[in-house]
């Protein structure tokens, strides 16, 4: 069955993806576009395209009008997700099938703010304790309230991925040895206190207990046999577990329950003081999702294109603890 599809600004790990989507559907062919003219990803598409530099309703149009010129049947985003899933009925018109859940929902998830407000509201019992800061003020208050019931506080911006304003108030000295690490995501409460008076009312920062335990990623797919789920426990080191914990595949229902998306997500907890808590839901496959369904033994990328062609394809789950990891290779572009 020839299907045209189209991976739009990828991160690099998407590689991984359109691989695994081409070992079972040979027939498949792969077009890819990437702001960067020698992206990896080039690699392994069939055809390859520099994209424009657009945001929001500009970038959409941008989208439609490609999805026409090629042909496209199926479209799997991640640059400007949100907006796609906006005008998801758009690409509905022209027949172009779109790998994001609807906006209502997609919104909220993709808002920490509104995720852990929603979520509590529908019944998630792991919300962690949170304040949503916009002022210098407010912030040392939050600090203040949330310093006294947990060791430890961290912080990071509402509107994030990948957790890259990610900061641990650390009053400690560092000294000789913070020299030797690579990235260094720890801050004094002065030094944050400083850079955020740099601004009147600065975006929404959220100010939290740091979850300090294991960090648990759990890649799911909901299909007509049952929902999947593959959960990874993620460390500092390169090597992974997947580790199907009774009590993470309960909170992961319960979480999906709540949500109910019908394209691949995945959902994050992390543990404090044994217990564990709600981190987000990414409204896409995950980075990693590659090192979860090789030790699984399921193809999640595969069955989720051809859920939305309307082709059922058959799956199982290894569910022995299995340890995982990745090298770098060279790859000529």
């Amino acid at each position: 069955m020839a299907v045209n599809i189209w991976l739009n600004h990828w991160f690099s790990t998407a590689y991984n993806i359109i691989t695994m989507i081409k070992q079972e559907n040979p027939d498949f062919y792969v077009i890819g576009t990437n702001e960067n003219p020698h992206s990896v990803l080039s690699t392994v598409c069939d055809e390859w395209y520099t994209e424009p530099v657009l945001t929001g309703r500009s970038y959409v149009a941008y989208c439609l009008e490609f999805c026409v010129e090629h042909e496209i049947d199926v479209f799997m985003p991640r640059r400007e997700l949100l907006a796609i899933s906006k005008y998801k009925e758009e690409f509905d018109r022209i027949g172009v099938k779109v790998m994001v859940d609807d906006y209502q929902i997609v919104n909220i998830l993709n808002h920490k703010d509104l995720a852990y407000k929603e979520l509590a509201k529908r019944g998630v019992s792991t919300i962690p304790d949170y304040r949503i800061v916009t002022s210098v003020a407010d912030f040392e208050k939050a600090y203040s309230e949330l310093k006294e019931k947990y060791r430890e506080i961290c912080i990071k911006f509402v509107h994030d991925e990948g957790g890259k304003s990610y900061r641990l108030i650390d009053n400690s000295r560092k000294g000789y040895s913070s020299l030797f690490k690579k990235q260094n995501t720890r801050m004094t409460y002065d030094a944050i206190v400083e850079a955020l008076s740099e601004r009147d009312e600065f975006a929404p920062l959220m100010v939290m207990p740091n979850l300090s335990g294991e960090e648990i990623s759990v890649d799911c797919l909901q299909t007509q046999d049952g929902l999947i789920m593959l959960p990874r426990i993620k460390d500092a080191t390169r090597i992974e577990k997947l580790c199907f914990d009774p009590k993470i595949l309960d909170l992961t229902r319960e979480v999906y329950e709540t949500i109910q998306l019908e394209c691949p997500c995945n959902i994050q907890f992390k543990y404090l003081d044994g217990i564990p808590y709600f981190l987000e839901v990414n409204t896409r496959m995950s980075g990693g999702i590659q090192m979860a369904c090789l030790a699984g033994n399921v193809n999640i990328p595969s069955i989720a294109v051809n859920k939305l062609l309307g082709i059922k394809k058959e799956w199982t789950v290894c569910t022995e603890e299995r340890c995982v990891s990745h090298i770098e290779i060279p790859i000529l572009l």
